[in-house]
């Protein structure tokens, strides 16, 4: 009886599952803003690739 009224008292389960849900929650939140940026973040690296294209062009017709 004593081993069954001590592994109701244990918590370390309800910890580990704590700490599962905030890591969880971090990771919807870092997929959300990564989401939300990756348009930007296309558009920014296609400016800069076009523009490396043009610079590079123009080096190689000197």
């Amino acid at each position: 009886m004593s081993t069954f009224r001590h592994f109701l008292q244990d918590e370390q389960g309800a910890t580990a599952i704590e700490y599962g849900l905030i890591a969880a929650l971090v990771s919807v939140a870092a997929i959300g803003a990564l989401t939300s940026l990756g348009g930007s973040l296309e558009a920014i690296f296609n400016f800069v690739s076009t523009t490396l294209s043009g610079a590079v062009e123009a080096g190689t017709t000197n």
